[in-house]
């Protein structure tokens, strides 16, 4: 008499599962967010579009060999700036050197958990572009986008993932 009544209440449970989405594809969608206006000084913004109240800044750069590699020849040394970010889970934005015409010739991610704090509350840093060719360096900019957010995709968790995820991060090429 057990199973019968199990066996019964199946397609029952089957409808509420479909119903909720918890057992299809339909209800779980990935987007990818549209890449900000690259600038000097950004007000960096969430996956919406919505900013985040800190701002972050490409302080100054120049070009110099790296000390621990130095063989490898010019680098672009850079500093930025994070104004009112969390030092421990703050946003990361996408740094890049550019051209004159704002080409990147090469970018990479820096987080305001891997800079240090400021006497004013500021959290400072440094770090290193390599370039293919650095005489045509012109400028460092960075890209608005919270490159912080790594929540699970629809492929990687169908009940769970989905959502706005940040722009690709910048690459060599990609005008800014």
């Amino acid at each position: 008499m057990f199973p019968a009544r199990l066996l019964a209440g199946a397609p029952l449970a089957l409808v509420i599962l479909a119903l909720s989405g918890c057992s299809s594809p339909w209800g779980c969608t990935d987007a990818t967010a549209e890449r900000g206006e690259a600038g000097v000084r950004v007000e960096i913004e969430d996956t919406s579009g919505r900013p985040l109240g800190v701002t972050a800044e490409a302080v100054d750069w120049r070009l110099g060999p790296h000390p621990q590699v130095p063989a490898e020849g010019d680098r672009v040394h850079f500093h930025y700036r994070f104004d009112g970010a969390d030092e421990i889970s703050g946003p990361g934005v996408d740094a890049c050197a550019v051209d004159k015409d704002r080409v990147a010739l090469g970018c990479q991610t820096v987080y305001s958990s891997g800079a240090w704090p400021e006497p004013d509350g500021a959290l400072t840093g440094d770090d290193w572009l390599v370039v293919e060719h650095p005489e045509q360096v012109a400028g460092v900019l960075l890209i608005p986008n919270d490159q912080s957010y790594d929540g699970p995709t629809c492929e990687q968790d169908i009940k769970d993932g989905g959502g706005t995820y940040p722009p690709e991060p910048a690459g060599t090429g990609d005008q800014l």
